[in-house]
């Protein structure tokens, strides 16, 4: 079987686990919005992702069953960080805050930085999706390492392609109003992850 065979069921693979919505990309969307530090938000979880796929890829994800304490620490960090972000997107939307308006000045490239590092690496959703299971996956083809590589480009598209296509729904968050609504989806979503991470 061809390399470029692989590669093509990594870019779908990756694509098909990196699409719904969730805390990650949720955020990606609204720093597309708001135009603030898009390229190095969309870069870091591109990379993020890139460096996970390679995890997994490369057998990695076997320290998760070596190490079950690892994978109980990241959920319930995760969970106090996503009921933490997602009270913090209900506070914004309640207060309609001025921040929250396309052109305003949001937060300092650290504290953005800060938030999709928290976002992305405390989410053991990511952590599942891009070691565990591309892990597994790639394991399956003939060539795992464009297998991989497949799963990486599509992390690369699917980010840049969310973060600077946010702008196209800007004339529909000139209103207050549409960033409070899409704050409370934040926190629902946010929470929603959490109650998920409970449960489990």
């Amino acid at each position: 079987m061809p390399p470029m065979m692989s590669y093509l069921a990594g870019l779908g693979t990756g694509l098909s686990l990196i699409v719904a919505i969730g805390a990650q990309n949720a955020f990606v969307l609204k720093q597309g919005l708001i135009r603030q530090h898009v390229f190095w938000i969309c870069l870091f979880c591109a990379v993020s992702d890139a460096a996970l796929i390679l995890l997994g890829v490369t057998g990695m994800a076997r320290i998760g069953l070596a190490a079950p304490w690892l994978v109980q620490g990241m959920r319930w960090a995760g969970v106090a960080f996503l009921i933490w972000y997602g009270a913090r997107s209900f506070r914004a939307a309640w207060r309609g805050e001025k921040a929250l308006r396309p052109g305003s000045e949001g937060a300092s490239l650290a504290k953005a930085l800060a938030m999709i590092a928290a976002l992305t690496w405390l989410n053991p959703h990511v952590w599942l999706d891009t070691v565990v299971l591309v892990g597994a996956i790639s394991a399956q083809w003939p060539q795992p390492g464009a297998f991989g590589l497949g799963a990486m480009t599509g992390s690369f598209v699917f980010f840049f392609a969310l973060g600077y296509g946010a702008r196209l729904l800007a004339p529909v968050f000139a209103r207050p109003r549409a960033w409070q609504v899409l704050e409370v989806l934040i926190g629902v979503v946010m929470w929603t992850i959490a109650v998920t991470l409970i449960a489990e």
